[in-house]
Parts: structure tokens; sequence; C-alpha cells
């Protein structure tokens, strides 16, 4: 099949950009001539967050990725819109993670839809977003509207897409992020990264107030103070990811609580070859989000084979079975200290067989043929 992917891809960077590149190759190895078009300006400067919104990671040779969209410029849309039209993709899947995408995307989608033979098939990783703007549910009917059928990767996702359309919907869970490449030993890990070699604790991703990271820096004083009078495992935190809104608020945070000692900051963004030193140099992966659909870190974790602490929001509990690939507690300081307190009274060995056996779940074949099963529903 003729199959184009729309949606972010190198030079860009970041977790979608990962999904689509894997995806893609997915489909070239069942057999199927798969492009990207991704953009040429993904975000205007002034509402991105991160220092920069490119890759410094060299393109993939093996990928047909063609950098054309401009999300705010709408003769582009028409462009791309009639170029896609008159190609005739047999499937065209488009990502949907943010309303801000939606006149583009949704433009883009009716000029191709005149062509009569493109089925439109929409991964919708939000419908709504986390953080909601004036205009979020008009923007999401537009862009709903040209697409035939939907893949969501969490219920939250779902329901919250039937309060839009009753188009055909099929939930899949997040396939495996496999493509950082295998995991190597704790001590090497930690010593490729300049860690030493103790209790770590990863908060992995962009950070940004829904992740809750501030109340996993409180969860952290309770276990510092605990330690003072108790013989508990107190590991240290290792935040891995770039800061998407003020830096300063979490710094002086750890500077209040008297934390310093306890936390090690690696905010820069991660390029994708780091990816598995931090995962493999961790104990644990901690998400003390405080809201959620889904997690791209939670499968990240899964192929690293590394258990999880997550809180009970969204479709983050439904990835991670309590007390088998990891715990899950309530969004709330004192629940997550008594969560790492859990994670090491078990051990990492404890979660191991369940990790593997769970993680088999997490495939990109699922994925593809769930997709070509709605494009064949007329």
């Amino acid at each position: 099949m003729k199959i184009v992917i729309i949606g972010p891809a190198h030079p860009l960077r970041g977790g979608l950009a990962s999904f689509n590149e894997r995806l893609t190759r997915q489909f070239l190895q069942e057999g199927h001539d798969v492009s990207i078009y991704t953009f040429s300006l993904q975000y205007p400067g002034f509402l991105f967050p991160g220092t920069t919104q490119f890759s410094s990671e060299p393109k993939p040779e093996d990928l047909k990725i063609k950098v054309c969209i401009n999300s705010v410029n709408p003769l582009n849309w028409l462009k791309i819109g009639s170029e896609l039209k008159k190609y005739k993709a047999d499937i065209i899947v488009v990502r949907y993670w943010l309303p801000f995408m939606g006149a583009c995307l949704g433009t883009i989608l009716r000029k191709v839809k005149k062509n009569k033979h493109t089925r439109i098939i929409c991964i919708a990783d939000n419908v709504l977003p986390h953080e909601k703007r004036p205009g979020d549910k008009q923007l999401t009917k537009y862009f709903l509207k040209p697409v035939d059928a939907f893949v969501t990767m969490s219920d939250k996702v779902l329901k919250d897409l039937r309060s839009f359309t009753q188009k055909p919907a099929k939930l899949v869970t997040h396939p495996l992020y496999d493509g950082f490449g295998v995991s190597i030993p704790k001590e090497e890990a930690r010593k490729h990264l300049g860690l030493t070699n103790e209790p770590i604790i990863l908060f992995f991703g962009f950070i940004r107030k829904y992740k809750g990271l501030d109340i996993l820096l409180r969860a952290m004083e309770i276990l510092v103070n605990k330690s003072k009078s108790e013989n508990i495992i107190l590991p240290k935190l290792l935040i891995a990811g770039e800061f998407y809104e003020d830096k300063e608020i979490y710094s002086s945070l750890i500077k209040e609580l008297g934390i310093e000692d306890n936390v090690i900051l690696r905010t820069d963004f991660i390029a994708d070859s780091e990816v598995r030193y931090y995962l493999s140099a961790a104990d644990f992966v901690i998400q003390p989000y405080r809201n959620a659909t889904q997690s791209g870190v939670t499968p990240l974790a899964y192929h690293f084979e590394k258990p999880m602490l997550v809180t009970d929001v969204g479709g983050l509990p439904d990835m991670v079975p309590d007390k088998k690939c990891g715990v899950v507690v309530p969004p709330d300081e004192n629940a997550i200290a008594g969560g790492i307190e859990r994670l090491y009274q078990l051990g990492e060995d404890y979660f191991l067989p369940f990790l593997q056996e769970e993680k088999k779940k997490y495939s990109w074949e699922i994925l593809t043929q769930t997709i070509f099963s709605l494009a064949n529903k007329k």
C-alpha cells in the first residue's frame, strides 16, 4: 500500500517524532511504500516552551521524510492538501495531539478527501489538551470532520473522542519505544553519566505542571526526613528532561525543601542516543502525574524492563498493573513517598517476570493491523 504519515519527524525532535519514525519502519518491514510529511514550521517560536524544536541527531537515511508543512500558513495548507490529493495514498495516518494543529491539519485533510480514494486514520494522543485554551473544542471539531477512523492509546482519550464523534475508533496499547538501543549494565550506564553507584530513581521527559514533578520533590523531602530516624533506603532523584515552564519554580522548591543533596538535575534535552543510559542507570521510573491520558515514558520503561511508580490518573494505572510492573498510588506526596519505599522493599528482581510478560502487549504489529482494519471499514 501507499501510506503517508503526517506528523513530527526529523529534523524535529521528541516523542512524537520518535514514534512516527518507528511506525514508518514497521510499515516498511511489512512491505509498504511509506513517506512522512513533517513540519517545516511546527510551532512559532513564542509558542514553543523549550530551547529548540530541532534534533541534533543525524537524519535517518532509511526513511523518506518530506519537510514541508507550515502550521501557520493557510496557503501552504492548501498546497500540501492538493499535493496529497493528487498522490492518492491508500492510507494517511495523521497524528493529533494539540488543538493548535486543528486548522492546519483539518484543511489539508479536507483537500485530500476530494480524491475519494484515501482513507484517513488519526492516531489521537489527546483530543482535549492537558492545558486548556479558548477555541480548543472548535479547532478539534474542525480537525475531526474529514477523518474516517481513530486509534487511541488510552481509554481517557477514547472517552474524550466520543464526546465529539461516533466514527469508528479502536483502543491500542502504546507500542514499545524500542528504537533507543538495548539496555546496558547499570554500573556502566552510571559511569557514562558521571553518577555514583547508589540508589537512583528517575523522572524522565519534558517538565510541565501536569506531570507533577513538584509533588515528587515534596515526596523526596518526606523520605529525607524519614531517613533521619528510620532505616530506609533513601534514593537520589535523577531528573532528566527539559523544562517546559519556569525552571526557577523547581530550583526554589528544591532549595526550600532542603533536598539539594538528593536531587540530580540533567535538564537539557536528552538526545536519542543518550536515552538508554538514563533508563539503564535507574532502579525505578517515577511518573507522579497530576493528570494524564497515556504516557510515552511507560512503554520506554517497559522496553528497558524498569519497574514504575505511576499515579492513578488517566490511562496510567491501566498500563502498569499494581504490584506487578510497579506500584500505583494517588497523586499525593505522602502516597508517592510510600510508593517509592514499596518499590525498594519489593526490589527490582521481583517485578522483572511481570515486566517481561506485560511488554509482549506493546507490539507495533498490533498497531499497524489495527490501522488496516479501520481503513477497510467503509
